[in-house]
């Protein structure tokens, strides 16, 4: 059984307050609780994501990491070599958030410009270093949206955690108590009124008798 809520008057006063109370400690759960909802939905929607985006990168490794094999054979290692030591960093990420339901998700994303572009002559390669290249570039690029997808999984798991503890703080604890406490402030306020009803009736009846004796 829930406990009454400490220091509180069994006044009517006290009583309209409660219900205030609870009325505004409902809305708050019912509120928390499509809150919820909202974020189950979305934690779904990217674990679906993840499954996904993790499948499309590794093919998508695997497609590039084969062209680069391919790219080595027609030029050697040594040459693959030469390029990559003139390649400079290309890769720029922007970083972003969003926001869904009070949470801020990060996104994560590589600028397109930088994959459809090669960082070398074009006359002193071959068309196959060019697929594996930009095969790569694409590959890094779902790398950085499984990222964005796992770090939103992540908050939003801690997010989904904080709110249902909410929402079983107010219907195991907060509410029960001011329901609780609403229930000991009627029933003394009923005795109260039965208390009054009665001394009433037993003045009624002196008065009666002292008007039939005099």
């Amino acid at each position: 059984m829930s406990e009454v809520i400490s220091g509180i008057h069994p006044t009517r006063m006290e009583l309209l307050a409660l219900r205030k109370r609870r009325d505004i400690a409902e809305r708050g759960r019912d509120l928390l609780r499509e809150k919820l909802d909202a974020l189950m939905i979305e934690f779904f929607e990217n674990v679906r994501q993840i499954s996904l985006l993790r499948e499309r990168s590794h093919a998508l490794l695997q497609e590039a990491y084969a062209l680069f094999i391919e790219a080595q054979m027609v030029h050697g290692l040594a040459r693959l070599e030469q390029f990559a030591v003139g390649v400079e960093d290309r890769f720029d990420l922007d970083t972003r958030t969003r926001n869904v339901i009070g949470v801020t998700l990060p996104q994560l994303q590589i600028r397109t410009s930088a994959i459809k572009t090669v960082p070398y002559n074009l006359l002193a390669t071959s068309a196959k270093l060019d697929e594996a290249t930009m095969k790569m570039g694409e590959a890094l690029r779902a790398i950085a949206e499984l990222s964005s997808a796992e770090a939103s999984t992540r908050k939003l798991a801690q997010a989904i955690a904080s709110t249902k503890r909410r929402v079983n703080s107010l219907d195991y604890v907060i509410i029960p108590r001011v329901l609780q406490s609403i229930r000991y402030i009627q029933m003394h306020l009923e005795e109260r009124e039965r208390e009054d009803f009665f001394r009433l009736k037993r003045i009624k009846r002196r008065m009666e008798k002292q008007a039939i004796a005099a």
